[in-house]
């Protein structure tokens, strides 16, 4: 259940407001978003999370637009596991268009893998765990179309989307003009991605894009720059939640500035060289990296740190339903804000 009351927001709320008409969902760590057309109130959906989502992105849909909604088409920023997992089951409920960056096709066609991901670049579990992802493309044949080269964005007129590649090679952004809303995919952003612990906490900070699945550096630097260019004023990506307004500038120039020390992990197996990829998909890869910590060691570290988070998270749950109940009660007045010992 959603719920928001004065000054704080329930621990489980489905939804959250990136700016107007924008409307960001986090699936366990990564986001999509939902971003309306205010001119005759239609909707576009921007990338579509992990597999078993669907009725979760529908349910959500539903709550803000009506019952037996569906979107006029949805834009993809790129197709990782992550950003495509219920896009073949709302494909086949919604028969939309579906958009993407031509050179993202060969991995939505089916017909290459993406340059494999790299545990080697450390940084915490998330990163730890990318040899377990799913590496095999998806074929959305039928329904995936090419992006017009205008930046023209179908069903969202006053977006325009930018090619932004480093994290893979067909990475877009989408970016609105009129008040500097940026949706950044995973360009950047805005929490740091290779820890598992920030999954949980969410701590806001402007980050590289996650180091486990970028595959060219030096395309990635130019990207973030592109973006910085923009000074927008409000910024959300594929994990994290939003910025805005002069911290977040500031920490996006940071990042610019000191992007191989923020950003470019120290080992890994595409730091030196780039994978070569074009419209057909992979052509050239960089020899692997020797991981030096064995996969039962990260697989133990991984389950102890997931018993930790789903403590924190209980505790969250249980902070929220007290909340609730008070708010219920009409008795949030007698609540002192800042209390962390007076709930279950």
């Amino acid at each position: 259940m959603e719920t928001t009351s004065g000054k704080y927001t329930t621990a489980d709320k489905k939804h959250f407001a990136v700016a107007p008409g924008v409307t960001g969902i986090k699936v366990v760590f990564v986001n999509l978003f939902l971003v309306s057309n205010p001119g005759d109130g239609s909707w576009v959906l921007v990338d579509a999370g992990l597999y078993g989502s669907a009725n979760r992105i529908k349910h959500t849909a539903e709550t803000l637009f009506g019952k037996n909604t569906k979107p006029t088409a949805i834009i993809l920023t790129h197709g990782h596991f992550d950003h495509v997992g219920a896009l073949k089951e709302l494909a086949a409920e919604w028969q939309v268009p579906i958009y993407a960056h031509p050179l993202e096709m060969p991995y939505l066609t089916g017909l290459s893998d993406y340059p494999p991901p790299d545990a080697t670049v450390g940084g915490g579990g998330m990163a730890y765990m990318a040899w377990m992802y799913p590496k095999k493309p998806i074929d959305m044949t039928g329904q995936i179309q090419v992006l017009a080269p205008d930046g023209t964005v179908p069903g969202l007129p006053g977006w325009r989307w930018l090619h932004t590649p480093g994290h893979t090679a067909g990475h877009i952004s989408l970016f609105r003009d009129s008040d500097g809303t940026l949706i950044a995919g995973d360009a950047f952003t805005t929490r740091e991605p290779e820890s598992a612990i920030a999954v949980v906490t969410d701590k806001k900070g402007i980050h590289g894009p996650p180091s486990y699945y970028t595959s060219d550096w030096v395309a990635a630097r130019r990207s973030v720059q592109a973006l910085a260019d923009l000074r927008p004023e409000i910024v959300v990506s594929g994990h994290g939640m939003p910025m805005q307004g002069e911290t977040m500038r500031f920490e996006l120039d940071e990042l610019v500035h000191y992007f191989d020390q923020l950003a470019v992990p120290t080992n890994g197996r595409y730091v030196n060289e780039p994978a070569i990829t074009d419209e057909r998909g992979v052509v050239k890869l960089p020899p692997e990296v020797h991981n030096p910590v064995p996969k039962a060691l990260v697989t133990a570290g991984l389950v102890a740190l997931a018993g930790m988070a789903a403590i924190a998270i209980s505790r969250r749950q249980r902070k929220a339903r007290f909340l609730d109940a008070l708010d219920d009660t009409n008795d949030y007045a007698n609540y002192t804000e800042g209390t962390t010992n007076n709930y279950p």
